[in-house]
C-alpha cells in the first residue's frame, strides 16, 4: 500500500464553488425553521466545509405539502411525458456541464477519490437522468380482449399513473448517484419528491436541486431537506401525505422506515445492506480476475453495498490468488481524494473509521490470518489500509457488513460447499462468479439467493437494468423498467358499450 500526495498543489485543486446550504422547498432556498445548522467537515482533513441547514419535522412538513400541492396542481403530474422528458434531458445536460464541480464536492464531502467520482459516479448520474427521460413519454398500460359483460360489449384496459409524493432518503456512500436513482424515475413518471440526503453527504444533492431549478423543473417538484435521520428522515418516512418512501442504507434503519411508512400504507422501496460473495474457480484467469476482484472489494474505500467482501477461492488456486491479491492491495495508493493518482480516499467520518478498525481487531482476536493491511494510515483524516484476511465463514467480518476496505478470503473444495457458503448470510444483494464453465454458471446464477449476479466482471449498475436485493438486502426494485414502474400505480378501467343489462 502506497500513499498519494496530500499536497493540493499536486492534485486537482480545492476551488470547487460552494453549493447551496439552505433547504430547497417549493422552489425557494430557506434556512431551517429552527435556525439550526449542521457542520460539514471534510473526512480527509477534518476542515470545515460548510454549515448546512438542520431541517426538522416542520421543514419536512413544509416540503411535503409543497410537493403535494405541486402534484395535485398538475404542473408536473399532468403535463405530457414529452415535456417532462425535455426538462429531464436539460437537467442531465446541466449535470454534465457541472461534472467537475460535482466530482470535487464528492471528493471533499465524502472522501471519494476525485477520479472515481469524475469518471464513474457523476457520469452515471447523467446516464440515469437521460435513460429515464427517454421513458417519460412511453409509460403505458395494457388492453384486454374480454367477453361481453351483462350483455354489453366490454373494453377493459389499465392506466399506469404516478403515485404522488415520493420521499427519498439517500445514503452517504454514493450520494449523487443514488439520489439520481431515486429522482430520475420518480420525476419521469410524474411524481413530485422530497429528498432527504445523509447529513454527512448533502452538498452534492443540494447542487442537484439547484441544477433542477435551472433546468426549468417547476418549484415544488423536487424539494431537498437536509438534516439528521432521527429528525428529518423519520419525519419524512412517517408523513401521512407521502405516497412512497424509497430508502438506501442499513438494514436496521430500513426496517424502521418500513414500519413508519407502513402505518400510512405508503409504498416502500428499500435497498439495504450487503455482504456480497465473489467465487473464484481454478479455470479462471487469475491475472485478469484479481484486479477486478480487488476493485469490487476496495472501490470507494469498500463503502459500497455491492462490495465483494467475501471471496471464496477454490483451494487449488488459493495460494496463487492470495499472492496476487496482496500484491494488488499493496499497490493501491491511499490518500488525499483530490490528489492526482489517489486510488483510495478517506472513510466518511471518525465513527466509521473506528467501526472498521474495530472489525479488523475483532477478526484478529477470532483467529483470522492477516494477509495485508490492517492499520490506519496516518494520524489525520479517516484513512485505512486495504486489508485482506484469510479465514472462514464463522468470522464476524465474513458475516456482518463492515462497509470498509476489508475482505475475507475463504477456501472451498467443491461447488456444493461454495454455494452453501455464498448463501449462508442474511443478505442477498449481489454475487460475482469467476469461471468459464457454462453449466456451473447456469447452476449458480439460479441457485444464488441474490438480486444481481455478475459473471467474469464487476461494475456499477446500468440504469437500464433492475437493481434489487433479497432477504436482508431489501424490498422492491430501482432502475430499469421495473424501477420506473415502482414509481407508478395501476388503475383498471372497464368500459361497457351500454349500461349493464340494457345492451341491445
Amino acid at each position: 500500500m502506497s500513499s498519494a500526495s496530500a499536497s493540493a498543489g499536486t492534485g486537482f485543486g480545492r476551488d470547487a464553488p460552494p453549493p447551496p446550504t439552505d433547504l430547497l422547498i417549493d422552489g425557494t432556498w430557506r434556512p431551517a425553521a429552527s435556525g439550526g445548522t449542521i457542520a460539514v467537515r471534510a473526512p480527509a482533513t477534518g476542515e470545515l466545509l460548510a454549515e448546512i441547514a438542520a431541517g426538522e419535522a416542520a421543514d419536512i412538513d413544509a416540503a411535503v405539502r409543497a410537493a403535494r400541492a405541486q402534484f395535485d396542481g398538475g404542473d408536473w403530474s399532468r403535463v405530457s411525458g414529452a415535456e417532462r422528458a425535455k426538462l429531464l434531458w436539460r437537467f442531465a445536460d446541466l449535470v454534465e456541464e457541472h461534472l467537475d464541480e460535482l466530482a470535487r464536492l464528492e471528493a471533499l464531502d465524502v472522501g471519494r477519490p476525485y477520479a472515481e467520482a469524475f469518471f464513474a459516479e457523476i457520469p452515471l448520474v447523467v446516464d440515469t437522468l437521460r435513460h429515464f427521460a427517454g421513458w417519460a413519454d412511453k409509460i403505458t398500460g395494457s388492453t384486454f380482449s374480454l367477453p361481453p359483460f351483462a350483455g354489453a360489449e366490454r373494453f377493459s384496459y389499465t392506466l399506469r399513473e404516478p403515485l404522488g409524493v415520493v420521499g427519498a432518503i439517500t445514503p452517504w456512500n454514493a450520494p449523487t448517484m443514488i439520489a439520481a436513482w431515486k429522482i430520475a424515475p420518480a420525476l419521469a413518471a410524474g411524481n413530485t419528491l422530497v429528498v432527504k440526503p445523509a447529513a454527512d453527504a448533502s452538498l452534492s444533492t443540494l447542487k442537484l436541486g439547484e441544477l433542477a431549478l435551472e433546468a426549468g423543473i417547476p418549484g415544488g417538484v423536487l424539494n431537498v431537506v437536509t438534516g439528521t435521520g432521527t429528525s428529518a428522515g423519520a419525519a419524512l418516512a412517517e408523513h401521512p401525505l407521502v405516497d412512497k418512501v424509497t430508502f438506501t442504507g442499513s438494514t436496521a434503519v430500513g426496517t424502521r422506515i418500513a414500519s413508519a411508512a407502513g402505518a400510512n400504507l405508503a409504498k416502500v422501496t428499500l435497498e439495504l445492506g450487503g455482504k456480497s460473495p465473489q467465487i473464484v474457480w481454478p479455470d479462471a484467469d487469475l491475472d485478469a480476475v484479481v484486479p477486478v476482484a480487488a476493485l469490487s472489494l476496495f472501490a470507494n474505500q469498500g463503502q459500497t453495498c455491492a462490495s465483494g467482501s467475501r471471496i471464496y477461492v477454490h483451494r487449488d488456486v488459493l495460494d496463487a490468488f492470495l499472492t496476487r491479491l496482496a500484491a494488488r492491495a499493496d499497490e493501491i495508493r491511499v490518500g488525499d481524494p483530490l490528489a492526482e493518482g489517489t486510488d483510495m480516499g478517506s472513510l466518511i467520518n471518525e465513527q466509521q473509521l473506528e467501526r472498521v478498525l474495530g472489525y479488523i481487531a475483532q477478526a484478529q482476536d477470532e483467529g483470522a490470518t492477516l494477509i495485508t493491511g490492517g492499520s490506519r494510515v496516518g494520524d489525520r483524516g479517516c484513512f485505512v489500509q486495504p486489508t485482506v484476511f484469510l479465514g472462514d465463514n464463522t468470522l464476524t467480518i465474513a458475516r456482518e457488513e463492515v462497509f470498509g476496505p476489508v475482505g475475507t478470503v475463504i477456501p472451498f473444495d467443491d461447488d456444493d460447499e461454495a454455494l452453501e457458503y455464498a448463501n449462508g448470510t442474511e443478505y442477498g444483494l449481489t454475487a460475482v462468479l469467476w469461471t468459464n464453465d457454462a453449466s456451473r454458471i447456469t447452476r449458480f446464477t439460479r441457485a444464488l439467493r441474490v438480486g444481481v449476479v455478475w459473471v467474469n466482471a464487476w461494475g456499477p449498475p446500468h440504469p437500464a437494468l433492475p437493481w434489487l436485493g433479497v432477504k436482508g438486502s431489501g424490498i422492491g426494485e430501482e432502475l430499469g423498467l421495473a424501477g420506473l414502474h415502482a414509481n407508478t400505480r395501476l388503475k383498471t378501467v372497464n368500459l361497457l358499450s351500454a349500461p349493464a343489462g340494457r345492451a341491445a
